[in-house]
């Protein structure tokens, strides 16, 4: 099992991102918005969106970026074959880091009961 993050783990086009907020399945916290698309390509992949609303300086979008890439390297793969858009609403530094990871996980947990195949 790689737990490697590469090109293909990663939504990059308009079009990826677009198909992905118009299904408008999403779960959301203080934290994070996250939206979630059935793919066909055997793997999860992820999108980033940190505005300057949410962080002013670069170097705090950048840390948001890196802690959610670095959450979703370590758990690619438990999510599925789905594309997710993961949108942070509420900044974050070292200091308060670990809180933020826990509700991005229970986001990721919410998705996945919901997208869960029923028992019946």
């Amino acid at each position: 099992m790689s737990f490697r993050f590469r090109r293909v783990h990663r939504l990059l086009k308009t079009d990826d991102f677009s198909s992905v907020f118009s299904l408008r399945q999403v779960r959301s916290n203080p934290f994070f918005q996250v939206y979630v698309r059935p793919n066909d390509l055997g793997h999860a992949r992820v999108g980033l969106v940190v505005g300057k609303k949410t962080a002013k300086r670069a170097n705090r979008r950048n840390y948001i970026k890196r802690s959610v890439r670095e959450w979703f390297r370590l758990h690619q793969h438990e999510l599925g074959s789905n594309d997710y858009v993961v949108r942070a609403r509420l900044s974050f530094v070292r200091n308060n880091r670990h809180e933020a990871v826990e509700a991005l996980a229970s986001l990721f947990a919410k998705l996945l009961r919901c997208r869960a195949p029923s028992s019946s």
